[in-house]
């Protein structure tokens, strides 16, 4: 089923403009949602109640505020609000071409698909062609729902995506964050770095993967959903102590080597089951083709 769009836009540097679509990267489809009901099954809907005496603000009497100190608000009218927006122009604005690999994932907030609308097929892909070739990525201004984003047009596979990033000014540094400084043993990085040979993989395979805890609500939901109740047994809570680090690391290492082990034997076994009922089968045939020639 091809994807719907969920807006255009155009890509523009220069003098070149480049039409496209907007795809969602989520199946918002396979979230799990639950409304808030009444005991009787009613829906229930949200009301705004006023603090001052609880009684309920309609649509039409509410207006919006910033608080510039402790309980003090400046209000804004409807119209005001929506001159201090900036024009949604749904153009993407390239600024500038900056290596791919100096973007920090932290910047990163959401991601959608692009795809070339009628007629621009042929400057879609040469940007995309463009891109790959250099190692860079398009970053780009885009002005859409009365504000402006900062987002970095990139290839992915045979087309492009945009991800909208946070403003600089938006994340907290690092620095903020208390750093307690240690002295690494030699001893601990050699099996620190045994783990990490031990479980690695040269592909991302998110496939691999499933959300175990969506999984199990389902089959809680259906269980609810075919008139069965649901029990829960209550997990113990594991006992917090503290593990030498040392003995923690050589434990993780003898722990993975089982487990390859394990999957080798099983694999094995594997082999042998299978070879044995090819036997089997084999034999079966030649028992029949013996009684075909004796009768």
């Amino acid at each position: 089923m091809a994807a719907r769009a969920i807006g255009s836009s155009t890509i523009s540097f220069g003098l070149v403009a480049i039409p496209v679509k907007m795809y969602s990267t989520v199946d918002t489809t396979a979230a799990i949602h639950f409304n808030y009901l009444s005991k009787d099954g009613s829906r229930l809907k949200q009301q705004y109640i006023r603090t001052s005496d609880n009684q309920v603000v309609e649509r039409e009497d509410r207006v919006q505020g910033y608080e510039f100190a402790k309980g003090q608000y400046v209000l804004f009218t409807a119209e005001e609000i929506k001159a201090m927006q900036v024009q949604s122009t749904n153009a993407i604005d390239i600024a500038e071409f900056i290596p791919l690999d100096k973007v920090e994932r932290l910047f990163i907030e959401k991601v959608y698909y692009l795809g070339p609308d009628k007629g621009a097929a042929r400057s879609y892909h040469l940007l995309k062609e463009a891109l790959t070739r250099t190692g860079r990525a398009a970053l780009a201004n885009y002005a859409a729902r009365g504000k402006s984003y900062l987002v970095l047009v990139r290839p992915m596979g045979d087309g492009l995506i945009m991800e909208q990033l946070k403003h600089h000014d938006e994340l907290r540094p690092f620095s903020e964050v208390p750093l307690d400084s240690c002295e690494i043993k030699e001893e601990e990085l050699e099996l620190a770095l045994t783990i990490i040979e031990q479980r690695v993989n040269q592909e991302f395979m998110p496939e691999n993967y499933e959300d175990e805890v969506r999984s199990r609500m389902m089959a809680l939901i259906q269980q609810k959903v075919d008139g069965q109740e649901i029990s829960v047994v209550p997990e113990e809570a594991s006992e917090s102590k503290i593990v030498d680090l040392m003995e923690a690391l050589k434990a993780s290492v003898n722990a993975a080597g089982d487990r390859k082990s394990a999957r080798r034997v099983g694999k094995r076994a594997a082999v042998k089951s299978t070879a044995g009922k090819r036997a089997t089968k084999s034999a079966s045939n030649a028992n029949r083709g013996r009684k075909r020639s004796s009768g």
